[in-house]
């Protein structure tokens, strides 16, 4: 077993780009991965000027991820895992080239354009043997996986309800118009497959899924574009029904004024209930059927002893949305080393939220009926 730094490299999150830094703040914050290759541009001057600010060695800044994932396989000290932080429509294709080179993949969310290049990309892996991770930062979050915990070890009863809410109000005018580049490609169809729905609302769905532990058997809902001309979603409304008997619901908007990212999440259970919201990622509410409603904080008193390996600082020193990112590189490493990881997000989460989409977008093409999940 290695324990060596891990060897990454990167497609995508050049100069200008927002989620490359994140990956490569996440994967330094536990010293398990060194950054030495890229192709951080599909423009060659910005490719090779993002490579000189990240010290990376000018033979190894890459013009094209293909010829990357050609020469890093070539070499005895090539990369031994890719961060892929493109654009949804370079998600599997970028995955399927490495993957084939035998080279371990952590990929930002959601997986892909559609739920059959998904089903496709797990098969690719399935071949490839290596290690596919996809980054739902939000499900690593010590506070979210106590909530998993205390469900999983039955302490809600039997679940009667999930509702999951995830709110933005950045694209309430048309920004994609403006210099933003996030909005230029996340508001284009051919870039990014689904507006809201696949941006923000496979979140919510993902953390829904993960600390219930339930996939719907049916789901209604629709897709709407709020804002005049966009050509993309932004905003979902959804109904979820459980063969449980247990019902959800699901609101992800990007166009909700005032609000930044207000992810939350409840689950009603017949012996309590939980909540939890992003925005406090630190705390937990319990609320029991016959006593007083609780807080549980992270690394505090109370909370499960695996949780609180996820938690790098003393309670009271707030962690939050990079550590979740980092806690996925993390685990990832020991993944790549050959420990079992089973809380990691991965092909089947990427699949679901896939499923998902499709799922939302025949309901409301069907104006809101009901279709089965399977």
């Amino acid at each position: 077993m290695t324990t060596r730094r891990l060897r990454l490299g990167m497609v995508g999150g050049g100069e200008g780009a927002f989620i490359g830094a994140v990956h490569r703040i996440a994967a330094r914050l536990d010293d398990q991965y060194q950054l030495v290759a890229g192709a951080f541009s599909s423009r060659a001057e910005v490719a090779a000027r993002s490579g000189a600010a990240l010290h990376i060695e000018p033979a190894r800044c890459y013009a094209t991820w293909q010829s990357m994932a050609e020469r890093e396989a070539a070499r005895e000290d090539g990369i031994d895992v890719v961060a892929i932080v493109t654009p949804n429509h370079l998600h599997v294709p970028v995955a399927r080239t490495f993957l084939a080179q035998g080279i371990h993949v952590i990929c930002d969310k959601p997986l892909g354009l559609t739920l059959d290049e998904g089903r496709a990309l797990a098969d690719d892996i399935a071949r490839s043997g290596c290690r596919f991770v996809l980054t739902h930062n939000y499900s690593a979050l010590p506070m979210v996986r106590e909530a998993r915990t205390r469900v999983a070890n039955g302490e809600l009863g039997e679940i009667r309800s999930v509702e999951v809410e995830y709110l933005q109000g950045w694209l309430n005018e048309r920004v994609e118009l403006t210099d933003n580049k996030q909005a230029s490609w996340r508001a284009d169809p051919a870039l990014a497959g689904a507006g809201a729905a696949g941006d923000i609302a496979t979140h919510a769905w993902q953390l829904a899924a993960f600390v219930s532990g339930m996939l719907p058997e049916a789901l209604r809902g629709e897709l709407l574009t709020r804002v005049a001309g966009r050509q993309i979603d932004d905003e979902v409304f959804a109904e979820m029904r459980y063969a449980s008997g247990a019902r959800g619901r699901l609101w992800a908007s990007q166009v909700a004024t005032g609000y930044e990212n207000d992810l939350r999440l409840r689950i009603v259970g017949t012996r309590a209930s939980l909540a939890f919201r992003q925005q406090q990622p630190n705390e937990l509410t319990i609320l029991p059927h016959d006593a007083p409603a609780s807080v549980v904080t992270r690394n505090g008193q109370g909370i499960s002893a695996e949780v609180a390996l996820a938690c790098r600082t003393p309670a009271g020193h707030p962690e939050g949305y990079l550590e979740g990112f980092a806690q996925i590189y993390r685990e990832a490493a020991q993944l790549i080393r050959g420990e079992a990881m089973p809380l990691l997000p991965g092909i089947a989460d990427g699949i679901a939220g896939m499923q998902f989409i499709a799922r939302l977008r025949q309901s409301s093409e069907q104006e809101g009926a009901w279709v089965a999940w399977a």
